[in-house]
């Protein structure tokens, strides 16, 4: 069971972790949250979830680039 949760966490870009680790909370917890506002408003935290994960890769990027440059 943990082998799949690894997997889910790897492939959905870490968002979850990420916003947990911010804010202090479980990841699990708020992955729940994202499913459980996602049917509640039929869908729309999807595309905060993207627009995060988006952003995420971005600022990933953006601080390889640094150490490439800086070494």
């Amino acid at each position: 069971m943990s082998h799949l949760k690894d997997l889910l966490e790897r492939s959905a870009f870490g968002v979850c972790s990420y916003l947990g680790n911010k804010i202090g909370v479980a990841s699990s917890r708020v992955r729940l949250y994202f499913i459980y506002l996602s049917f509640a408003t039929l869908g729309s935290p999807v595309l905060i979830y993207l627009f995060i994960a988006f952003w995420l890769n971005i600022k990933q990027y953006i601080k390889n680039q640094r150490s490439v440059y800086w070494n």
